[in-house]
């Protein structure tokens, strides 16, 4: 026998009863952006792959062992996106969107692709939701990002259960002096650090301030600290970020361990953490990279920017348990018609009523069926009423509502009050018909 078809390992299937939920949370936080004056954009999911080796770093975890990266048939060398921003910044060097210090305030959503080990809340293809700014080099545009993810939590009803980090990496060349002294250092103590943190010492040795190793971080309680090498203008935008954040009433920590895993990060670096995911507990993340796009060939032009993991972000909202009671019903009402004339009948009053209350979500029964099998299937919806109609109410033009999740009696209305009567009715519901 053939082996059954099914999904690729790490890459999950939304079914019917997931999407409402993400669906949720994709509107609000693409609400929160529009009210914040960022722009929608769209990327392709597969570039080349120098695009990654130049942006993200050569050397970098993501390069060297979890791009997706295969030969077309012309034989191009392309990749699966791993992350966003390299693709966002391509766009905009390619179409011009920054040129001449244009400001830019822009947000994608979509798939990513990483082989790793597939883990709850860590898969291969992944959704991000990402933000970035061009040309807005203050502190005020990086304190803005943060405030409005804060604002984001709140109105998710997760607020009291994440954790802003930040740190400040300072200049490139400020991390070529610190990164002497902590290669020194660690190579003093080469024999006591774990595997991982030996191999980057030589490839990424600020990485090794991350590690999760426990004897690792311990030795690094001596190790040389980067907040000593910052210069005076580092030192200054980072002050005045947290005095944004301050004003704005974020609460916050500062980790001078945290430095991000992309080579692109310089000045403030920021994550939001959870302790409700387990060890999967960064559910967005960011920074300022000043450098980057004059490292892809542009001209210098200051960006900062985060992206947030939906995956865990939703899994977080169901840990929780902050899901909007509404999104258990996918449908308002249910349309019950019994016989070749009243099924017709039906379907001219079902697109009447979606004409007149547009946000109604209303299922005309398919299949016909006997009267009780069309109540299983109304009961089944979720809908809150059923419309009825039968012969009697045919030829008297009237539709029979019966509400089904209260004790309310039945109730007859004209087709011509129909409309109105059930815009009354739904007032109550979460989700207004308008």
């Amino acid at each position: 026998m053939s082996k059954p078809l099914q999904a690729i390992r790490g890459m999950n299937d939304l079914l019917p009863e997931q999407t409402p939920l993400w669906r949720y949370f994709e509107k609000t936080v693409a609400e929160l952006l529009d009210g914040y004056g960022y722009r929608q954009i769209r990327m392709p999911i597969v570039e080349f792959t120098e695009l990654f080796k130049r942006s993200i770093g050569e050397v970098t975890d993501i390069v060297e062992k979890e791009m997706y990266t295969f030969a077309d048939r012309n034989g191009d060398s392309l990749t699966l996106r791993p992350e966003g921003t390299a693709s966002c910044v391509r766009a905009v060097l390619e179409h011009g969107l920054a040129g001449s210090g244009q400001v830019q305030k822009l947000w994608y959503q979509g798939p990513m692709f990483r082989h790793e080990r597939p883990q709850k809340g860590r898969y291969r293809q992944f959704h991000q939701i990402g933000v970035e700014a061009f040309n807005l080099v203050g502190p005020d545009v990086d304190a803005e990002l943060i405030i409005l993810t804060w604002r984001l939590w709140k109105k998710l009803g997760i607020s009291e259960h994440v954790k802003l980090e930040l740190n400040s990496l300072g200049t490139a060349d400020i991390r070529v002096l610190y990164r002497e002294a902590l290669v020194e250092y660690l190579t003093a103590r080469y024999d006591q650090l774990d595997e991982d943190s030996q191999r980057r010492i030589a490839s990424n040795p600020l990485r090794v301030l991350d590690s999760k190793n426990p004897q690792t971080q311990a030795l690094l309680g001596e190790a040389p600290q980067l907040e000593d090498y910052l210069n005076e203008a580092s030192q200054a935008h980072f002050a005045g970020l947290r005095a944004r954040l301050d004003a704005a009433g974020v609460p916050y920590v500062i980790n001078p361990r945290l430095v991000r895993g992309l080579d692109y990060y310089s000045e403030s670096v920021f994550e939001w953490v959870t302790d409700q995911l387990g060890a999967q507990g960064t559910v967005c993340a960011g920074g300022r990279y000043d450098g980057l796009v004059e490292q892809m060939g542009g001209r210098a032009t200051p960006g900062v920017g985060f992206a947030m993991g939906v995956e865990r972000l939703i899994l977080m909202l169901e840990t929780l348990g902050q899901i909007p009671a509404e999104l258990s019903r996918q449908v308002d009402v249910y349309f019950c018609a019994f016989g070749e004339a009243c099924e017709l009948a039906a379907l001219a009053l079902a697109e009447r009523l979606r004409d007149r209350l547009p946000g109604l979500r209303l299922q005309v029964n398919a299949g016909a069926g006997s009267f009780k099998s069309q109540f299983k299937k109304a009961d089944k919806s979720g809908a809150l009423y059923a419309l009825i109609l039968g012969d009697d109410e045919l030829q008297a033009q009237t539709i029979a509502i019966k509400p089904l999740r209260t004790d309310a009696e039945q109730q007859s209305v004209a087709w011509s009050d129909l409309s109105e009567h059930l815009q009354a009715a739904l007032q109550h519901d979460p989700l207004l018909i308008k």
